[in-house]
Formats: C-alpha cells, sequence, structure tokens
C-alpha cells in the first residue's frame, strides 16, 4: 500500500479553485492505477503551523546548536519545536506528495512557505555530513500542482516565478524526487479559456498520476524507511 499525503494551499473550496479541480483529476489517476493507496489530506489554511518566530529559532538553537533538552527551554519554545516536529513526524508517514498551490503575487501562500520551514528537521529530513547537507528522504516522491493567473513560462513574466521553484529546491534538499509541476497558468489573461486551461491541466494531472503510482510499485513504504 502507498500512502499519498494531499496538501493544499487554497483558500477558495472546491467549486471556485480551478487548482483543486485540477488536483482532484490527479488523485483520481493515481487511485485509478493504485486502487490500494491510502489517501490524506491536508489544508494549510487549516493546520497549525508554528511560524519561524524568536521563539521557534531560539528553541532550535538551543537544542540543535547547543545541545539543550527540552526540559531546557521556556514552556512557549517547547510548545512550538514538539509541534514543528510534529509536523514533520506526520509529513515522514507518507511516500507520495501532492502540493496544490497558486501563484500570489509571484511566489506561494504564506502558509506554504510556513509549511515548508516546518519540513527542515535536522536528524530527520537532512543531515550535515563532510560532504556537506545530505537530504535523507530519497525513498519519496514529489509534485507540484500550480496555477497561475499571469503567464509565467514565457514572455515578459518568464522567470519572475518563485513558488514552484522555491518549492523544488525546498523538498530537493530534503532528497525528495520532484517530478515535472503541473502548471495552468494565464487564467486572468485569457479568462475566455478558463475550461479549456482546466481541462488541459487535468489531463497533463491524470499522466503524471499515473507515472508516479507505476513508479510507487518500487517504492519503500513509509513504514518501514528509515529516514537518517
Amino acid at each position: 500500500m502507498v500512502k499519498l499525503l494531499y496538501i493544499t494551499a487554497k483558500p477558495k473550496g472546491l467549486e471556485q479553485s480551478k487548482g483543486l479541480q485540477i488536483g482532484e483529476a490527479f488523485l483520481d489517476g493515481f487511485l485509478l492505477s493504485r486502487p490500494d493507496t491510502q489517501v490524506s489530506r491536508l489544508d494549510l489554511f487549516q493546520l497549525d503551523i508554528p511560524e519561524m518566530d524568536a521563539e521557534l529559532i531560539s528553541a532550535r538553537g538551543k537544542t540543535a546548536g547547543s545541545g539543550l533538552s527540552l526540559e531546557q527551554l521556556t514552556k512557549p519554545e517547547r510548545s512550538k519545536l514538539l509541534r514543528m516536529h510534529a509536523v514533520a513526524d506526520h509529513f515522514l508517514d507518507f511516500d507520495c506528495y501532492v502540493f496544490v498551490s497558486p501563484v500570489w503575487n509571484l511566489g506561494s501562500p504564506p502558509v506554504l512557505k510556513a509549511y515548508l520551514d516546518n519540513l527542515f528537521v535536522h536528524g530527520k529530513t537532512f543531515a550535515f555530513t563532510s560532504d556537506g547537507p545530505k537530504g535523507l528522504l530519497a525513498s519519496k516522491t514529489a509534485i507540484h500542482i500550480q496555477t497561475r493567473g499571469g503567464v509565467y513560462s514565457e514572455g515578459p513574466m518568464k522567470g519572475l516565478e518563485s513558488g514552484d521553484r522555491y518549492l523544488q529546491i525546498a523538498l530537493g534538499f530534503l532528497g525528495i524526487r520532484m517530478m515535472p509541476t503541473v502548471v495552468a497558468e494565464g487564467f486572468d489573461r485569457f479568462p475566455h479559456k478558463t475550461d479549456q486551461i482546466v481541462a488541459s491541466a487535468k489531463v497533463k494531472a491524470a499522466v503524471a498520476a499515473a507515472k508516479i503510482a507505476q513508479d510507487a510499485e518500487g517504492l519503500c513504504p513509509a513504514e518501514e524507511c528509515s529516514h537518517v
């Protein structure tokens, strides 16, 4: 059985969100290929995500840098650090990940960046070696489904989109195998083509899902993989 975590950073509901509609097409395609898949949904706008504030930064520095125990932290520091580890531990319990997000002001919604920050836990998701940092999640696969009002793949806006690029870099740093992003763009520039854009992206999502599901045959189940 493959365990898949479907992570969304879309505040609108399914009927209003084109990204979520494309995401559902991905899930349908994946389950068609792997009906035994266990799918869990994670709405980042409904999740208690610790922010990288002074207390959490201090807690990480005291434990990872100075070697202090949890008992030596202040109560707020300990609470936020434990919550951060809980977010990371939950993430580690899965084999495949689907991220669904829009482009907001050239990047991603802040909740997605905050969530990714919580995945950077030394000894769990990455480690420092004599050869430099090493991602510990090489057994895992992820894909990003991104909707864009503008067109960033070509023209004057090309290269300005940073949300997908950061997601690729961050998850790649942790060792996760990244599949090509499913992009649906131009909704604001070509509103009369909305249905066409969504339909095309759904096909791409279904094809990607079948590919990942097929590759998942050789995945080590999450509960059997070593993360360190």
